[in-house]
């Protein structure tokens, strides 16, 4: 007889933005206002606004300033939120738990050298001979030193120093589609029996000229004033958000027998990817809810959705959501891009954590803007949806739910 899968309850949550730290912050300006103001720095990349990051206190979480000046920004970032979530888990510094903790990294490759690549890209457009100064501005600017600077599993090489996790590791690349891939490798392996506790998470700092550079090359950035998701028409465009994100995953009997209560539990997930032809994204994501729909009842259905305003996506992706109600489901959405920006890395991993924090109150938050597409949720929620598609690639499904038969932090 095949074994059920174990478990996995959301144990901790570290989380950084714009907003500020912490989970009650993020909370209080979340539920306040309707909608609530996002927090937006529109001067230094005009005409590209950013979310910046909130001011945080580092060495709270990272107190020697060796550590701290051999980090970039992200990876201070991630690290900082990492002890967050340790500490919210109730995990720090208890090395009988830290010494079996796996850790799983979402990140990119780090910062670039802006000061090289200004001066290439200025020498370019004055060279005679374009290809042969790159070549030569490759072999003498582009030293290894700099290389070994952006390895993306540094961030994960902190934590383990700085917080003491030195259980196994992986780092996986890949924009936003890899929070999502680093969610389901956790899961999945708790769900196995391949391991009871794991910290997962991402960061990305979006003050930062190079990312806005790479980005803007393919025409993906908001260059206007800052609107909602759901309102950025024609080809649309994001707007970079700064978070660090990292939440503790255990399998029930583990967390059980610490004495700790869940905030969620993630019953299932999923992703997949498309080349984004029209209707792809669509046919995926009917195919994932259909496998999700059994243990989803008809009704108020709470959902969070990625979103990232980059169009036609966003406008299917909306399409499909309301969609839903043809099954007999009425969608109450959240694009929380409206209020945080895109993350890349992070930004899946972001929506899981906004998830099971509503989870854990057992209320959905107020609409993230007056559009009118997102409309009020009444009454208590103890299931949630969340609906991701990556601005370029990547098309995930996770539900999450509170144990029916155990008292969530919100209760405890």
């Amino acid at each position: 007889m095949e074994s059920k899968p174990d478990e996995v309850w959301v144990t901790g949550i570290g989380l950084v933005s714009s907003i500020g730290e912490g989970l009650e912050t993020h909370w209080r300006h979340l539920t306040t206002d309707t909608p609530p103001k996002p927090i937006l720095d529109e001067e230094s990349f005009a005409p590209y606004p950013v979310h910046p990051q909130a001011e945080i206190d580092v060495s709270s979480q990272i107190p020697k300033r060796g550590d701290q000046r051999q980090m970039g920004n992200w990876q201070q970032l991630g690290t900082y939120a990492a002890g967050l979530a340790l500490a919210d888990a109730n995990l720090t510094q208890k090395s009988e738990y830290l010494q079996e903790m796996n850790l799983v990294v979402a990140a990119g490759a780090g910062r670039r050298d802006e000061e090289v690549d200004t001066a290439i890209l200025e020498g370019l457009g004055q060279s005679n001979d374009p290809a042969a100064f790159l070549v030569e501005s490759l072999s003498n600017e582009l030293r290894p030193t700099l290389f070994l600077s952006q390895l993306t599993n540094l961030l994960a090489g902190n934590i383990s120093i700085v917080h003491g996790v030195t259980g196994t590791s992986r780092t996986l690349m890949g924009e936003d589609p890899g929070g999502l891939a680093a969610m389901q490798t956790a899961t999945r392996q708790i769900q196995s029996g391949q391991g009871d506790l794991f910290l997962v998470g991402g960061a990305y700092y979006a003050s930062r000229a190079d990312g806005i550079l790479i980005w803007e090359a393919g025409n993906y950035l908001w260059d206007k004033p800052h609107v909602p998701v759901w309102s950025r028409t024609d080809e649309g465009g994001f707007i970079f958000g700064t978070a660090g994100t990292f939440l503790v995953l255990e399998a029930r009997a583990h967390a059980e027998a610490r004495g700790v209560k869940p905030y969620a539990r993630i019953h299932s997930i999923e992703g997949d990817r498309c080349r984004r032809e029209p209707g792809e994204a669509t046919r995926i994501a009917k195919e994932q809810f259909d496998r999700m729909s059994r243990d989803i009842p008809k009704g108020p259905l709470a959902i969070l959705s990625g979103a990232s305003g980059v169009q036609p996506v966003t406008d299917e992706e909306r399409g499909f959501l309301e969609s839903l109600a043809e099954r007999g489901y009425d969608p109450v959405y959240r694009g929380y891009g409206t209020q945080f920006g895109q993350s890349n890395e992070a930004h899946f991993l972001l929506g899981m954590a906004l998830g099971a924090l509503a989870l854990s109150k057992g209320e959905f938050f107020t609409p993230f803007d007056s559009t009118g597409f997102e409309k009020d949720f009444t009454g208590n929620i103890q299931q949630m949806l969340l609906n991701f598609w990556g601005s370029w690639r990547g098309e995930g499904m996770a539900l999450i739910d509170t144990p029916p038969d155990t008292a969530t932090r919100g209760e405890g």
